[in-house]
């Protein structure tokens, strides 16, 4: 069921960006590149929480966690590198 829905979710938000690269097109102005990363991303994300919802409890709360680690880690290397390059 979460795989299916995800999949029509999938293909609702990748007419939504073919619809919003035709209008820019129209206009005149070129499509830029975060729109599509911003697609693709959201894509994952969206096929990514039906993988996450078809796990049995246990293994998601270990890869819950592993992502929040992830991004903690990802977070204090982003602050130590800013911190580093403002001296």
């Amino acid at each position: 069921m979460a795989t299916a829905v995800a999949i029509l979710a999938s293909l609702a938000f990748i007419g939504w960006l073919i619809y919003r690269a035709v209008n820019r097109a129209v206009r005149g102005k070129p499509i830029r590149a975060h729109v599509v990363t911003y697609g693709v991303a959201c894509v994952t994300g969206v096929f990514t929480l039906a993988f996450f919802l078809g796990m049995d409890i246990p293994q998601l709360i270990k890869i819950v966690v592993s992502i929040l680690l992830g991004v903690a880690l990802i977070v204090l290397a982003a602050y130590l590198q800013r911190r580093q390059v403002s001296r």
